[in-house]
């Protein structure tokens, strides 16, 4: 079976064009966001097992689009059906036996995934690298100041009560996303510490933005598949992926709606702030933390 390669990265960091892009390459397949390693057993879906992982349905809504699709090679309200019974079948399996049986069906091409909620968590990541110890691991790593925007802009910052990203300051609650950045990319750097160094990369998401076909060509030598010209033009298109749209009314999502609102690639230059520059989320004109600064500084970001 193919090793399966992984994106690593927080919330808004380029990772589902980035996902659906790589995973368009001929000898890919991008999968939508699986959720599969955030809980144990696959009928957890069905309950809430933590204070990020409520009970609501879109999050299993990726698995139900996948087995739909790779089973019945259509997403439709009946296939949404049949894949609802796929999953009673296995409530009781281990979800990496799931995600195995999964991959399976797409062998040989290589499976592509990136749910964000894995990296919020060790054990989660362990656990990946415990099933497939030939994984691969790309760290998509995106500019402090624009990331913690967008972070505090996605569901009014709903993020920051997730990650529990408050600052207490003169009796005053402060929602400070930069601390979702910070905590979430050293998770990363703590696990890829276990990881062997010829399996893991880490690309900043501006550069594969403003240089697209230099840096997929980089993903793809390291990956050891072709990165000829033809390769590169259909990663080139992710809006062309059968998960870059919503899917069936009785299972729409799978991944960012903002994403699946417009899939389309659209090269351009990311606007890379200042480091020092005050945050613009921040009243009191503070700028970002040390701890984020030496980070980002460490990502190549000045």
């Amino acid at each position: 079976m193919a090793p399966p390669l992984f994106l690593l990265a927080p919330p808004r960091s380029y990772t589902s064009v980035i996902n659906a892009m790589i995973g368009q390459h001929p000898d890919a397949f991008g999968l939508p966001e699986l959720n599969l390693f955030n809980v144990e057993r696959l009928k957890d879906f069905w309950r809430p097992v933590s204070h990020e992982i409520g009970g609501d349905s879109n999050r299993r809504h990726g698995v139900l689009r996948t087995v739909a699709e790779i089973y019945a090679g259509e997403q439709t309200p009946e296939t949404i059906n049949m894949a609802l019974h796929w999953v009673a079948v296995r409530e009781d399996r281990k979800t990496e036996e799931v995600f195995k049986e999964i991959v399976s069906r797409i062998d040989p091409l290589i499976p592509v995934e990136k749910s964000p909620a894995y990296t919020i968590s060790m054990k989660r990541l362990t656990r990946i690298f415990e099933t497939f110890p030939d994984a691969r691991f790309l760290h998509l790593v995106r500019h402090p100041i624009p990331q913690s925007k967008s972070i505090a802009k996605l569901n009014d910052g709903i993020f920051a009560f997730f990650f529990n990203a408050f600052e207490f300051e003169n009796n005053r609650l402060i929602v400070d996303p930069q601390i979702i950045w910070h905590d979430i990319n050293i998770n990363i750097l703590n696990f890829l510490d276990i990881v062997p160094k010829d399996q893991q990369m880490r690309m900043r998401g501006e550069e594969l933005m403003e240089h697209p076909q230099k840096q997929l060509a980089i993903v793809c030598r390291w990956l050891g598949i072709r990165d000829d010209d033809n390769a590169i033009e259909e990663m080139m298109h992710p809006e062309r992926s059968p998960f870059a749209c919503f899917g069936p009314i009785n299972a729409l999502f799978g991944n960012d709606p903002n994403f699946l609102r417009g899939s389309a690639f659209r090269q351009h230059k990311p606007k890379i702030p200042p480091l020092d520059e005050p945050l613009p989320w921040r009243e009191d004109g503070k700028g970002l933390r040390m701890e984020v600064l030496g980070l980002a500084q460490d990502f190549g970001y000045k």
